[in-house]
């Protein structure tokens, strides 16, 4: 059968293009697709996810009951910063080149290719479902935090200090838009303060009005372990209990891949998933657990000392992504509370760390 074109929106997808690519992925060996229930999930920011339920005949036992397909944002403004950061393009490049070589929980893909012309793009994969979803405006429980730290660690470890995701070309290259992003600051955080100026706390924008100082030095670091990270590893990208309890957690949306500190993630998910008075509480055990966790998987120069510091260091990158997010995607009200949320989770770490004088010292 002949390997099917992307389907640009959701609306191009019908019976016979899903036959298609589930043939192609070895899914439905026989059998077709005859009809498809569409219903949008997720509360993706720069992309729209929706579940397929199938109707099959002659498909065998084992054929999957739905998947689920992710396209390039409907908004116009969110579908231009996916594909001016090449969001996209990651994300597809993570499902066919880099999630097989990690240890972390990751749905099987069915199809995964892009037009790097239109930034259109198409992905079918495995459906989580039923399971329970992450939400960043009510958090999580400690369990789940100690559950997302074990995942981080299977992240992270399979990779770790690998030079070979450096003759990744389009990983490697997320350096080269370090320029436009700083470039790009002040006016972001203009605007940031024009919309939420007597919202956030003083102290708190006084954090984000540093960040045109700070993000230079934190994205110009070239010391220090380095693995794949996620970049936006919180709770809207997550889901507990995959399959009806099966998996312990399954991470999605992996348009921020890029080669980082591990502790980036780690630092963001607890900043952004937990209330500042859990953190306070049990931001020690939870680092100690991702430690451990790495050396189980085999992670053995990397001290319990350093990774305390780099957790204290890397919570300039939670400021940084609910200020960047909220001003680059589509505003909505959800995402006005869910940007502040994470603004004020990881500007309360940063100043209990002292973050930014980690810097500047």
């Amino acid at each position: 059968m002949t390997k099917p074109a992307i389907a640009a929106t959701v609306d191009a997808v019908d019976p016979a293009w899903m036959t298609a690519v589930l043939r192609g992925s070895g899914a439905l060996p026989t059998g077709t697709v005859t009809a498809l229930d569409v219903k949008p999930v997720g509360n993706g920011l720069v992309g729209d996810s929706y579940r397929f339920t199938l109707t099959c005949d002659g498909a065998p036992a084992s054929a999957p009951a739905s998947v689920v397909g992710k396209f390039a944002a409907a908004d116009a403004g969110s579908r231009a910063t996916g594909a001016a950061f090449n969001l996209y393009g990651r994300e597809v490049g993570f499902y066919r080149e880099v999630a097989s070589t990690v240890g972390i929980i990751t749905p099987k893909t069915h199809f995964a290719e892009i037009d790097p012309e239109t930034s259109a793009f198409t992905l079918i994969f495995e459906d989580f479902g039923p399971a329970r979803a992450g939400d960043q405006l009510t958090g999580c429980s400690i369990e789940d935090a100690r559950t997302a730290m074990l995942e981080a660690a299977a992240l992270h470890a399979p990779r770790w200090n690998d030079p070979s995701l450096k003759d990744i070309a389009w990983l490697a290259s997320g350096a080269d838009m370090f320029p436009a992003i700083i470039a790009a600051l002040p006016g972001i955080i203009t605007a940031f303060k024009a919309r939420y100026d007597g919202v956030l706390a003083d102290e708190h924008m006084a954090l984000v009005e540093r960040l045109p100082e700070i993000m230079p030095l934190f994205q110009s670091v070239a010391e220090g372990p380095f693995t794949v990270q996620h970049g936006d590893f919180r709770l809207d990208n997550i889901l507990f209990d995959i399959q009806g309890g099966g998996r312990r957690m399954g991470t999605l949306d992996w348009q921020t891949l890029a080669i980082g500190h591990g502790l980036t993630d780690v630092t963001y998910f607890i900043s952004a998933g937990i209330s500042p008075e859990l953190r306070r509480q049990h931001e020690r055990e939870l680092i100690t657990l991702y430690h451990d966790e790495l050396r189980r998987l085999g992670v053995s120069d990397y001290s319990a000392d350093d990774c305390w510091t780099d957790y204290r260091r890397m919570a300039v990158h939670g400021v940084f992504m609910g200020v960047f997010s909220a001003i680059a995607v589509e505003r909505t009200e959800r995402g006005d509370a869910l940007f502040l949320t994470m603004t004020r989770g990881a500007c309360a770490q940063a100043l209990d760390h002292d973050t930014f004088a980690l810097w500047t010292a």
